[in-house]
C-alpha cells in the first residue's frame, strides 16, 4: 500500500484518484517520522494527508491518538508501515551500492524515496503509476517546494497498461543491472496479473539487478475479518482492507523466481521487529501473520 491498487480495487478516490490506502499509509509514515524512535523519516508524508479533505481528521502523531500505541491502526499498524518503509529504505540502498544504478517503483502511489533518500551519484528512479496519483503527489511536493535528490522520472499509467513501453520510452535500459519495488501491490492483483507482473520484472532485468515485494501466505482472508488491525481500520477510515485484497489463490512468486535462477529470501515482518528492536511482535488473530517480505537477486555470472 505504499503504492495504490489498481482501479478496480480502489476505494472512494480522493483528490485527483489518490486511493485512501495510499493516504493511510502516508499517515503512517508521518506518525513513524515524529516519533522520538524513529524507524524512518518522510518529512513529506504529512503533507499529503492535509492535501486530501477526506482524511482531515487522521492523525499525524502519535500524540493526537487518544490511546496511543495501545490503538490497533494508529499504534500497532502504523507502526508496521514504518518498519516496512525502514527495511525497504534499506534494500534499494544497498542495491544502488552494489551494482544497480535504476530503480523501479511498481505503483509508486505517495512514495518520497526519490526525495528523501541519499542516493549515489548517477541513479536513476523511475515512478510507475497512474497519472491522477502522480499529478497530486508532484501538486503536493511543489508546494513545498520540495527537490528530487536523484534523478526522477515519473512514469504516469495504470499497471494494467502496457507499462513496459511507457518504462522503456522513459529511458529504462533493460540492459543495466536495476532494482525493483512491490511496495503492498501484489495483495491486490489477482494471481495471473501478480505472475505477468513477476515474469516482466524477470524479462526486463539483467544480472546483477534486485527485486523486493511484499506477499501474503495463502489462507483464507476472511478468518482475520474480526482482527484488531482490520477491525480499527474498518471503524477509523472507512477503509475494509479484506474487500480490497484479491480473494483468489496466490501464486508462489518467490519459487517462480528461484526457478528462474534469482536468489530468493522470505522474511517476516516480526524478524525485522526483533533486528531493529521495535515494530509489532505477533499477537493472537494477527492479520500480520501471513505478511512476508520477499528480496530476490539475479546473480551476477
Amino acid at each position: 500500500m505504499a503504492g495504490t491498487a489498481p482501479q478496480h480495487t480502489d476505494v472512494e478516490g480522493v483528490d485527483a484518484g489518490v486511493g485512501l490506502t495510499a493516504l493511510l499509509v502516508a499517515a503512517a509514515r508521518a506518525i513513524e517520522t515524529h516519533r522520538h524512535d524513529s524507524l524512518a523519516q518522510d518529512a513529506y508524508a504529512e503533507h499529503f494527508v492535509r492535501a486530501a479533505p477526506a482524511c482531515a481528521d487522521w492523525p499525524v502523531r502519535i500524540e493526537q491518538v487518544p490511546d496511543g500505541d495501545g490503538n490497533p491502526l494508529w499504534g500497532r499498524f502504523a507502526r508496521y508501515f514504518g518498519l516496512r518503509t525502514r527495511v525497504l529504505d534499506d534494500f534499494l540502498l544497498r542495491s544502488v551500492r552494489t551494482s544497480a544504478r535504476q530503480v523501479v517503483l511498481l505503483g509508486a502511489g505517495l512514495d518520497t524515496r526519490a526525495f528523501r533518500l541519499d542516493w549515489p551519484s548517477g541513479c536513476v528512479v523511475f515512478e510507475i503509476d497512474r497519472a491522477g496519483v502522480l499529478a497530486f503527489k508532484h501538486r503536493v511536493l511543489t508546494d513545498l517546494t520540495a527537490t528530487p535528490t536523484v534523478e526522477r522520472v515519473p512514469v504516469p499509467i495504470d499497471l494494467r497498461g502496457d507499462w513496459v513501453t511507457a518504462l522503456t520510452t522513459a529511458g529504462f535500459d533493460p540492459a543495466a543491472p536495476s532494482a525493483w519495488l512491490a511496495e503492498g501491490l501484489l495483495f491486490y492483483l489477482p494471481s495471473p496479473a501478480e505472475t505477468y507482473l513477476i515474469d516482466t520484472v524477470d524479462r526486463l532485468t539483467t544480472r546483477g539487478s534486485t527485486l523486493a515485494f511484499e506477499a501474503k501466505l495463502e489462507k483464507d482472508l476472511l478468518a482475520y475479518r474480526d482482527s484488531p488491525i482490520y477491525t480499527a481500520t474498518r471503524e477509523q477510515t472507512g477503509i475494509d482492507l479484506l474487500q480490497l485484497f484479491d480473494k483468489g489463490p496466490r501464486p508462489d512468486s518467490a519459487g517462480d523466481l528461484t526457478a528462474k535462477g534469482w536468489s530468493t529470501s522470505m522474511h517476516t515482518p516480526f524478524d525485522f521487529s526483533r533486528r531493529h528492536r521495535r515494530g509489532p511482535l505477533p499477537e493472537p488473530n494477527d492479520a500480520l501473520e501471513g505478511n512476508r517480505w520477499v528480496f530476490a537477486h539475479k546473480p551476477t555470472p
